[in-house]
């Protein structure tokens, strides 16, 4: 039977924040941060499917309801990372409206309109918070940067879905005139 001389560096475990190169604790409260805004924009896309009226309504209905399936993902992609970085995702949602960037609009206005106006303006404040968060961890943990470019990149396209779908009704509406 032969042995294997291994380097030693194989036998050591790596500390995660040791790789990452900016301070994790802040990492960890901006990524909680963001968890709270993917809680919200799941159940604000999940409850507008479930009560939006109007034109194309069921049109509205499959967009909010797969971009809620996206959202729930970006949620575990976030607590994930969080967990390999030693933190603790946020975990009750009463803390999700104190941390969140983006906020929460209520359905009160059923209306297609109002509900593709409530989730682009939820889309617009998440691209802005996702590019700001893509700066700061560039540099210094490609890890998280790689995640949430995955991310970032699924907002957009939310974006231009609900915009597209938003146009669709008034060009309709301008053709009959």
């Amino acid at each position: 039977m032969g042995f294997i001389l291994m380097p030693e560096w194989l036998n050591k475990v790596i500390d995660i924040r040791e790789i990452v190169k900016m301070d994790v604790d802040e990492l960890i409260t901006l990524l909680n941060k963001e968890l709270s805004d993917e809680w919200l924009a799941y159940y604000q896309y999940w409850i507008g499917a479930k009560v939006v009226k109007g034109p194309m309504k069921d049109a509205v209905i499959a967009e909010l309801t797969l971009h809620a399936t996206e959202e729930l993902g970006h949620a575990e992609l976030i607590s994930t990372r969080i967990i390999q970085l030693g933190g603790t995702p946020v975990l009750s949602p009463e803390e999700w409206l104190k941390l969140t960037n983006c906020g929460y609009d209520a359905p009160v206005d059923q209306y297609v309109e109002e509900i593709l106006n409530q989730n682009i303006k939820g889309e617009q404040c998440a691209i802005k918070v996702y590019s700001e968060l893509l700066e700061i961890t560039r540099v210094g943990d490609p890890v998280t940067y790689n995640i949430i470019l995955q991310i970032l990149s699924q907002e957009v396209e939310h974006e231009e879905d609900l915009t597209a779908l938003k146009e669709d009704p008034e060009l309709m509406l301008e053709r009959r005139r």
